[in-house]
């Protein structure tokens, strides 16, 4: 089965769902957005990652197309690659999310002297998602100056969508045994690993399977895209559908090189019941994207 866009909200009303929850949506403001969408430009576009961005339209159109698509939640995750962005980004969300419906407000973080008060700030100003990119910040995660807002993250149950697996490029404290570490010292985070893990599929389902607030989002995997690279090992399905409520949806939009429908039909595709694919497309990303409790 391979579904268009415009077979998506009829694919979701055929479930049973009013629409999908996708938590891993790149909304930032335009000159960040700018100079994410040259990096993919820069690609060969004759070679085998050519990137054309899919999506590239003004905000506008964007948030009508996701609208379209039948995505009646999302994040607008952004992230800094140096230090004194963050709060920018923080407020930007949270002004995005109020002036946008489905959006929710999302927060971001880079190790520096006044992070544990920015994101306090970003909690009481209601964001209810962060991202961290270990890959694009370059940072390490076991930072001391980071262990305040792991923690409070933490006690706060808000979700943190989290590149920290190796793919495309491998960065300094990509893999599961950096993340890991902080997720020994707190328990309690919960955590969203970002395009599965990718290539380290099975590192990050031992975490899962380890730390029961863990989960894993299935941006990119599965597509044909992805496969031609990295492809998730077979033998490790049966994981991925035991662990079913904890799999959520993300697609990276608008960042792909393909149609969105795609990342659903790669999913349905996989076979995994009704039921998995109801949780992964909405209910799991409903439950993550709700309030936090207050800090």
């Amino acid at each position: 089965m391979e579904l268009t866009d415009d077979d998506l909200p009829g694919f979701a009303r055929e479930l049973g769902l009013p629409g999908f929850a996708d938590i891993h949506v790149h909304f930032m403001p335009e000159p960040v957005l700018r100079k994410v969408w040259a990096y993919f430009d820069a690609i060969p576009a004759d070679g085998p990652m050519a990137w054309p961005v899919r999506y590239r339209y003004d905000e506008a159109e964007r948030v009508r197309r996701l609208a379209q698509l039948g995505v009646i939640v999302h994040t607008a995750l952004s992230y800094p690659h140096k230090p004194g962005m963050a709060t920018w980004l923080n407020d930007w969300s949270v002004d995005f999310a109020a002036r946008t419906p489905g959006s929710v407000a999302c927060g971001t973080f880079f190790p520096e002297s006044d992070v544990d008060t920015y994101v306090r700030a970003a909690l009481a100003a209601g964001a209810v998602v962060f991202k961290a990119h270990l890959q694009v910040g370059g940072y390490d995660p076991r930072d001391p100056r980071l262990d305040p807002v792991w923690g409070l993250l933490a006690e706060t149950g808000t979700p943190v969508v989290c590149h920290c697996g190796s793919g495309p490029l491998p960065g300094a404290f990509t893999g599961a045994d950096p993340i890991g570490e902080v997720l020994a010292r707190h328990r309690k985070l919960t955590l969203v690993v970002a395009h599965l893990g990718l290539p380290e599929y099975g590192d990050f389902l031992d975490l899962a399977r380890r730390y029961p607030r863990v989960h894993l989002d299935t941006t990119m995997a599965f597509t044909d895209f992805v496969e031609a690279n990295t492809p998730f090992p077979r033998a490790l399905l049966p994981q991925l559908r035991d662990l079913g409520d904890r799999v959520v949806l993300g697609s990276d939009f608008p960042n792909i090189p393909y149609p969105y429908a795609h990342q659903i039909s790669a999913l349905a595709n996989l076979g995994l019941g009704a039921d998995w694919l109801r949780a992964v497309l909405y209910d799991n990303g409903m439950r993550l994207m709700g309030p936090p409790v207050k800090a």
